[in-house]
């Protein structure tokens, strides 16, 4: 009986070790794929862009159907300006609600927020778009660049919102309840104990959600429209790098393809920058 029982302790321990290696080779295999197809992605856009990559192309305006050369400054300048404009828009309202969330949410219209949040983080981006075509661009009668910064806000919203709530949340209870007990009012431990210690990972979601809208293109061809020459006026469609490579890439000319690949790097430089900042800023916070 004893050395049933122990053969049997026997193959279980093979059984468990033998599960654990072949689990532990899939993730590792799953995890080197999915850094492999990142790689893959970035170095073939690099081999395609890096041969029309310039100073002209970073400084010049977009040259006239049939003549070479030219650039996309006018968008690279007007994705930051639509950038800042979400960004004005949706970092307060955001960071606001995922505080309210983390300190008050435990209601119903915390529930609600929360619900609406979700919602919002899975709708389509083409839908924000039209949304935002309905709201702003034909009461106004003309696309423009605060109809394509709304959109873009739209979509960062939720995101700040539920990254802000979980890094507050993180945050100790004895840290809250240490400063109440000092006679602290509520609202000034929440601004100067709560959110100072959540600081890195807040700024870690904004940089996040600021890469995720300069990225996008479908909201922008309902609200921006884009344009070929420099912006003058907010009112007035805008050029983005992303809706100036959309139309490079399915034009039927080779000039322009190339620029939309140069394109197409610019912006994915800008994004993985803002990712590498967020971890930087992210990093030294907690070290400190």
């Amino acid at each position: 009986m004893r050395s049933f029982i122990s053969q049997s302790r026997g193959f279980n321990y093979w059984r468990r070790k033998a599960t654990n290696t072949v689990m532990s080779g899939v993730m590792i295999l799953s995890a080197l794929l999915t850094v492999g197809l990142l790689f893959a992605i970035l170095g073939y856009i690099m081999l395609q862009g890096v041969s029309a990559l310039s100073l002209d192309f970073l400084t010049q305006l977009p040259k006239p159907v049939g003549e070479p050369g030219g650039g996309m400054a006018n968008a690279i300048v007007g994705t930051m300006v639509l950038v800042a404009i979400a960004s004005g828009i949706a970092l307060p309202v955001g960071i606001l609600a995922g505080v309210y969330l983390s300190e008050f949410g435990r209601n119903r219209l915390g529930t609600a927020i929360h619900f609406v949040t979700d919602v919002l983080t899975g709708i389509p981006s083409i839908a924000v778009g039209i949304f935002a075509y309905a709201l702003i661009v034909l009461p106004m009668r003309s696309f423009s660049a605060i109809a394509g910064g709304v959109a873009l806000a739209i979509i960062m919203i939720p995101i700040v919102t539920r990254t802000t709530e979980e890094m507050l949340l993180l945050v100790p209870g004895s840290l809250r309840e240490a400063s109440l007990a000092l006679g602290i009012p509520e609202w000034r431990m929440i601004l100067r104990v709560v959110v100072p210690t959540a600081g890195a990972g807040i700024t870690t979601g904004v940089m996040l959600a600021i890469a995720r809208a300069a990225g996008e293109t479908a909201p922008l061809l309902f609200t921006a429209l884009g344009n070929r020459y420099w912006h003058t006026d907010l009112w007035h469609p805008i050029a983005a790098l992303p809706l100036q490579i959309f139309t490079y890439a399915i034009a039927p000319y080779e000039d322009w393809h190339a620029q939309a690949w140069a394109g197409a790097l610019v912006l994915v430089a800008l994004v993985l920058l803002l990712s590498v900042a967020a971890r930087i800023v992210g990093r030294e916070r907690y070290i400190r």
